[in-house]
């Protein structure tokens, strides 16, 4: 890593940013607001999670073609696991014969109302505040999400239908937790309250996984969706009574805390309320970084997020049980990472005096093409559960470096408008999770270590261009067109 005094170059007009005085007080993070909002949207991310991924590990006990005597499991590529005495598993609830291209629409259908809701989502909760945008829009995919065994059983089109309705709802929340962040983040803490505030979304798929497939093995499949749903009911109760948009309409934040918050942004933050450089925006070169590394890292990340699960029954044989938990294990080792990464970036940046943009590459640089190499190196493990086990692993763990990379790099280098870029880059981003499953489906339909070692490498070989192009163009500071543009022409 390059190292110097300060952030040169753009960076030098945000010296005083990334600088603390010794006369400006740090608010204890126990007990502080700030990080009350952090935990709190992390639960919120949980929510939004559970919701997404459950029908990954539940669509393995939905397929006619895929049940389970005794909890083993019989037809996959490797030998099956667990052939001693289980207790019996519980087949009371509907099964489907939907063939592999339609898994792939139905696994792929939540993220075409997902990308719909993206820039909107951004812009909204920029106008009309994020707290009820991101309330509302978690709550509508509870609503639901309760309803997917009603449509299931009434077709996979009406399935379909309900998981594009969901994803509309989703499609919001990451906008608008950007917004938000936007005036409740200090500059120096950035990437810590921003990973605590994420790893929701890593421990949502960690719990989730798991435990998905012990209700579909003693209750039944339709309990997944139930008991996520209640859960995400619980969490908007929260939500609504306990947040607010900034510090300054929050009822019990302390003075000390509310002008660190304010005092330590407003350098940072837009004067023209209302105005967005919408030119300067889509042709901002950074901002295309960015698109480039989040489209490029998503392809990874949703191909094993909706098809591990798969993966884990048709090629290595393990069943319901112990799929769920094994798909997990990956995303304890991101989730770990996550939040490492944001107190090692914040680290360097704050004490170690490192520039911003060096530190969002090479984390970005070790979340991409890290997890790159060892999913190509699972793919040829064969039939060694143990060591392909192992690299998913390694690969998603390191996947969570990234957190502290391109993933907050939006709060970098435009502040004001987070919400609508993020929307942008998710926007892109989403695309992967539409096609992805489908491709994926489309080219294993063999269920073939071959068929799924292509599958591997078209994933791994995305990683690496993203990375490759973040590291060229990416940058750290705050874009002149970010900051003051009451005075900015031509956008």
């Amino acid at each position: 890593m390059e190292r110097c005094a300060s952030d040169t170059e753009a960076d030098e007009q945000q010296k005083p940013l990334l600088r603390r005085r010794e006369e400006d007080k740090v608010p204890r993070a126990c007990c502080s607001s700030r990080y009350g909002l952090a935990l709190l949207s992390s639960y919120g991310f949980f929510v939004v999670y559970s919701l997404r991924v459950n029908l990954s590990v539940a669509m393995v006990d939905m397929l006619n073609n895929t049940q389970q005597s005794s909890g083993n499991h019989s037809g996959s590529v490797c030998p099956s696991h667990g052939s001693h005495q289980q207790p019996k598993h519980n087949q009371s609830a509907s099964v489907y014969n939907w063939d592999s291209a339609t898994q792939g629409w139905i696994l792929g259908s939540f993220f075409y109302g997902y990308i719909l809701t993206q820039i909107p989502g951004g812009y909204l909760a920029g106008r009309y505040g994020a707290k009820w945008l991101m309330g509302f829009g978690i709550l509508g995919t509870v609503l639901f999400t309760l309803l997917t065994p009603v449509a299931a059983d009434l077709g996979a089109s009406y399935l379909i239908a309900v998981r594009v309705l969901e994803g509309i709802g989703e499609g919001v929340t990451f906008p608008a937790m950007y917004t938000m962040w936007a005036a409740w983040a200090p500059p120096l803490e950035r990437s810590r309250l921003l990973t605590i505030s994420y790893i929701g979304a890593q421990l949502g798929t960690v719990v989730v996984l798991p435990l998905s497939g012990e209700i579909c093995f003693y209750w039944g499949w339709p309990y997944v969706f139930y008991v996520f749903g209640a859960v995400g009911l619980a969490w908007f109760f929260l939500w609504a009574f306990l947040v607010f948009d900034s510090p300054s309409s929050h009822p019990r934040i302390s003075e000390q805390e509310r002008l660190y918050i304010t005092n330590s942004l407003k350098n940072e933050l837009s004067t023209s309320a209302g105005y967005i450089p919408w030119r300067a925006i889509v042709t901002s070169t950074p901002l295309l970084a960015i698109v480039v590394a989040h489209f490029s890292y998503n392809w990874t990340f949703y191909t094993l997020l909706t098809l591990l699960p798969t993966y884990m029954n048709d090629i290595l044989g393990f069943s319901i049980q112990q799929n769920g938990f094994l798909s997990a294990l990956p995303y304890v080792g991101c989730a770990l990472m996550a939040v490492l990464s944001g107190q090692v970036a914040d680290y360097l940046r704050e004490t170690c005096l490192y520039r911003t943009v060096v530190v969002r590459k090479s984390f970005s640089l070790i979340g991409m093409i890290g997890p790159a190499v060892f999913l190509v190196a699972a793919g040829y493990t064969g039939c060694n559960y143990s060591v392909a086990v192992t690299f998913l692993t390694i690969s998603s763990a390191l996947g969570g470096v990234s957190a502290s990379g391109f993933n907050i790099n939006h709060l970098d280098i435009a502040p004001s408008y987070a919400g609508i870029l993020l929307g942008i880059t998710n926007t892109f981003a989403t695309i992967p999770g539409m096609v992805g499953p489908v491709i994926a489906r489309a080219l294993t339909q063999n269920n073939t270590i071959e068929e799924w070692q292509t599958v591997f490498y078209i994933a791994a070989a995305i990683n690496v261009f993203g990375a490759l192009f973040y590291t060229v163009f990416g940058q750290g500071a705050v874009q002149p067109w970010a900051v003051h543009t009451l005075y900015s022409h031509g956008d």
